[in-house]
C-alpha cells in the first residue's frame, strides 16, 4: 500500500510523530500491521524489522513517548523506550563503529526512533517544530537557513493560513 500520509521525509522520530494527521477528520496509519508495514517501508526499516503485532505495540509506545516529549517535555516515556536497547561501540574490520543492539527485535524501529529524537534534542531542539497551522498536527525539522520555517508545507498550510488571513481582511 502506498504511504497516504500528507507529509514524508522528515527524521525518524518526527516521521513516527507524523503518522497521525487531518484529512477529512484525524487519521493514523498505525491502526493495524498494514499500516505499520507502510510505515516502516517509507522508513526503510523492513529489512530490520517485522510489521507484525508485538512490533505494532512498541512502535505505538515510542510514538506516545516522542510525542510527550516534544509537546509536554516529559522524558519518562523516551527512557523507558529507550531501556530495550543501546549503542555498543566497537573496533570492526573497517574501523570504528557504533553497533545498535536491541535484544528483542519489535522494539527496533520504535527504539530507533526515539534514538534519533536524542540526536535532533542534542543538535538543535528549537528546530523540532510543530506546523503552525491551527487544524494541522503535523510536526518537522527546521532546516530553513534562519530557522523561522512556521508551516510543514508551504503549499499546504502555509498557503491555508495566507488565504484564510486575506479573507479576513476584505470588507
Amino acid at each position: 500500500m502506498p504511504d497516504p500520509r500528507p507529509h514524508l521525509g522528515e527524521p525518524l522520530a518526527l516521521d513516527l510523530l507524523n503518522t497521525r494527521w487531518i484529512e477529512h477528520g484525524p487519521q493514523d496509519l498505525l491502526t493495524d500491521v498494514t499500516g505499520l508495514h507502510t510505515w516502516l517501508a517509507s522508513a526503510g526499516l523492513t529489512d530490520r524489522a517485522t510489521a507484525d503485532e508485538a512490533t505494532l505495540n512498541a512502535v505505538l509506545t515510542a510514538r506516545t513517548a516522542i510525542y510527550d516529549v516534544v509537546v509536554h517535555a516529559s522524558p519518562a516515556g523516551l527512557n523507558d523506550v529507550l531501556e530495550h536497547g543501546r549503542v555498543r561501540r566497537a573496533l570492526t574490520a573497517s574501523g570504528p563503529a557504533d553497533l545498535v543492539d536491541v535484544p528483542e527485535q519489535a522494539w527496533l524501529p520504535g527504539w530507533l526512533a526515539a534514538d534519533n529524537l536524542l540526536e535532533l534534542l542534542r543538535t538543535a531542539s528549537d528546530r523540532i517544530r510543530q506546523c503552525a497551522h491551527p487544524e494541522c498536527v503535523l510536526f518537522f525539522y527546521d532546516t530553513s537557513k534562519n530557522g523561522t520555517r512556521r508551516w510543514h508545507s508551504m503549499a499546504t498550510c502555509g498557503n491555508r493560513t495566507k488565504a484564510a488571513r486575506h479573507y479576513a481582511r476584505k470588507p
